[in-house]
């Protein structure tokens, strides 16, 4: 899975996972009445044979994401059958689903605000 070369097959894999995540995740939020809580499918890495999908989300607000994150772990055997639901006659067998949170904007954000400060390590 640290291979950064994908097939042309695990990237259509990959892409028609993140998506059918991302509709699940945001329907499972307006069923439960979730008001202000946003989940991004940033990226989905997947192995060369198919078997296992890291699902990277984004979580907003980030004060939120640890507890939200553990929520969908926790119920990721749901998912996985929701999944197995929607993409019946697209693929034949669901990989194993781990979730992990992406922090990538957080990172961003606190390099902006060093960079703003008084405190610029780069000057």
């Amino acid at each position: 899975m640290e291979d950064l070369r994908l097939t042309p097959r695990q990237n259509k894999f990959a892409s028609l996972i993140q998506k059918e995540i991302a509709i699940l995740l945001q329907k499972q939020i307006r069923e439960e009445g979730l008001n202000k809580l946003l989940i991004s499918v940033t990226k989905v890495k997947i192995t060369s044979d198919l078997s296992i999908a890291r699902i990277y989300l984004s979580i907003y607000p980030s004060s939120q994401a640890k507890k939200v994150l553990e929520s969908i772990q926790n119920n990721s055997f749901k998912v996985k059958h929701n999944l197995a639901i929607v993409l019946k006659n697209q693929i034949r067998k669901i990989p194993t689903i781990n979730f992990f949170l992406d922090d990538s904007l957080d990172y961003i954000d606190d390099i902006e605000k060093a960079l703003k400060s008084k405190d610029n390590p780069i000057k």
